[in-house]
């Protein structure tokens, strides 16, 4: 029990530092507290508003892995060099594109409850 309590503080620690100091994590943060109301409206059943809170919660976790990667790479290497560069540039893709996801399952959403 001792070990999952440690664990939740390094996470909570994580999230707050996260959400203190890197604007991206802050604007998603936001779109989840904005997203959270929006689901119970806008998913027509259970699963549904599971599947667009875990969207953004996917979304959430990529940038913070992100952010993580590119903290990482600035600790061991301040300077510019070309191959962390690339490095830095696959994790934001990582970010990107389960922005993508969100993206496409809030739509899917939205399109099955107008249509």
């Amino acid at each position: 029990m001792r070990a999952l309590l440690i664990a939740f503080l390094n996470s909570w620690r994580g999230l707050v530092h996260g959400a203190r100091t890197e604007r991206a994590v802050r604007l998603e943060l936001a779109l989840l507290l904005l997203g959270l109301p929006l689901a119970m409206v806008l998913g027509a059943t259970l699963w549904v508003r599971v599947a667009l809170l875990a969207s953004l919660l996917l979304m959430l976790a990529a940038e913070f892995l992100n952010t993580a990667v590119e903290k990482l790479c600035d600790h061991l290497h301040p300077g510019h060099h070309p191959k962390i560069g690339i490095v830095k540039d696959l994790a934001s893709a990582g970010a990107f594109l389960a922005q993508g996801i969100a993206a496409l399952i809030w739509l899917a959403a939205l399109v099955e409850r107008t249509g």
